[in-house]
């Protein structure tokens, strides 16, 4: 089967039924109030937000909403994310059930910290390269 291909996330979430269009609008709002500085973007025909680095994906399914906020969202929030399906990268919010929305607040401001920090590192890093080579 070929994936549907998405040129912005307004038409991805409208490609939904209302009960899931509406639970993917909550998601939407949740993280561009917790990342007012990211950019929506569409990667691997998902919603994303990204600064210098993408911070989290979500995407509809069958059952539920796929979360993607990268291996060490998840790992960061093991505790509180016990009650969900989850793996390496990815945590499963059922559609019949209320999306937590503080723990996704604090997840993604959890990876908007870590984009940051290693933007920063990153910099310095080719601040000294650079100063080495003259």
């Amino acid at each position: 089967m070929k994936m549907k291909k998405y040129n912005d996330v307004q038409t991805y979430v409208a490609d939904f039924p209302k009960d899931v269009r509406e639970k993917l609008e909550q998601m939407r709002e949740i993280i561009q109030r917790s990342a007012p500085k990211s950019q929506e973007v569409i990667s691997y025909s998902m919603p994303a937000y990204k600064m210098n680095s993408v911070l989290v994906y979500f995407a509809a399914f069958k059952n539920h909403i796929g979360f993607f906020p990268t291996a060490s969202g998840v790992k960061a929030f093991q505790q509180q994310i016990e009650k969900y399906k989850w793996s390496k990268g990815t945590i499963q919010f059922p559609l019949d059930q209320p999306l937590p929305e503080k723990l996704i607040k604090a997840i993604v401001r959890f990876r908007v910290k870590e984009d940051e920090k290693k933007s920063k590192a990153r910099k310095n890093r080719k601040f000294f390269n650079s100063k080495e080579n003259h």
